[in-house]
């Protein structure tokens, strides 16, 4: 297929795991009967963000591969002929946790998964607690819609990955992500960082001539630590679609729960890059030094 529609299911998560599974479970339903092929959730889509706090308790969330989710989305997908996207907590092994993006084809098969590869440890995003580093490396998966190159959230600030999963022959970019403020930021501050997150995936777009689709969550969650003086994240939404040109043809708001739908046309891809050829320009003999950390 060159066209197919993708569905952007921008939501407020809770601590309520079989909450929010229902939740999603009538939202994919909904953009099924809206004509939809490929439904992406947002990052880490059955539960509030636990990476807000170091918490040992929090490590009973992650589920298994296959396990819960996969049955869950297997069954679902098949009975829709639908494609469905999103990332697990997976316990891999006892003390071996990752951030975990799979992919359920239109029949219902697993088509393959990506282990969160860049993982950021920050105020109120303490990943690195919970996530040891993905080993998949940056391949697409491949499903009877297209080839996915699934990666997530602070995967995005990273040319490099996106640029390994088009050479790799990736249709399409996705990232589930779960990014926000702090309300301790200004307005202005505020407006920067969304400004930087959306261009900087803009521009893999551009550099890659290949459809970006990035999913947030939205709402605001809890900060559960009184000795850090920062209240919590208020997750600020603003999932979009765009095309290798880098427009963006659709977009959510801020603050509200939203299905998004957008239509993909793979064929762009290739007009893209017919008028734009950096893959043809690419001096890859003198690129070695990408291997370093830092050249002093």
């Amino acid at each position: 297929m060159n066209k197919f529609k993708v569905a952007l299911i921008q939501e407020k998560l809770s601590k309520n795991i079989e909450d929010n599974i229902m939740k999603y479970i009538n939202l994919i339903e909904n953009a099924k009967e809206k004509g939809a092929d490929l439904v992406v959730l947002p990052e880490l889509y059955r539960s509030h963000y636990f990476c807000i706090s170091e918490n040992p308790e929090y490590f009973d969330l992650a589920e298994t591969l296959p396990g819960e989710s996969t049955k869950l989305f297997s069954s679902l997908a098949k009975k829709l002929k639908i494609v469905i996207i999103t990332t697990i907590f997976e316990k891999r092994s006892t003390g071996i946790y990752h951030n975990t993006l799979i992919v359920i084809d239109n029949d219902g098969e697993l088509a393959g998964i990506y282990r969160k590869m860049h993982i950021p440890d920050d105020p109120l995003f303490f990943e690195k607690f919970y996530f040891t580093p993905g080993d998949t490396g940056f391949k697409p998966i491949k499903t009877k819609l297209c080839r996915i190159g699934g990666l997530i959230c602070w995967d995005q600030w990273f040319p490099e990955a996106a640029r390994i999963m088009a050479l790799n022959n990736a249709d399409i970019l996705i990232y589930p992500s779960a990014i926000g403020w702090f309300n301790e930021d200004n307005e202005n501050e505020k407006k920067r960082q969304l400004e930087a997150w959306i261009t900087i995936q803009r521009s893999h777009a551009i550099a890659n001539g290949i459809y970006v689709i990035s999913v947030n969550r939205v709402g605001f969650e809890k900060n559960p630590d009184k000795n850090l003086n920062i209240s919590g994240i208020l997750f600020w939404g603003n999932s979009f679609v765009c095309d290798p040109f880098g427009e963006i043809i659709a977009k959510s708001n801020n603050y509200d729960s939203e299905l998004l739908l957008s239509e993909i046309d793979l064929s762009y891809n290739e007009k893209v890059r017919r008028i734009w050829p950096f893959f043809r320009d690419r001096r890859v003999d003198f690129y070695s030094d990408l291997k370093k950390i830092f050249y002093k």
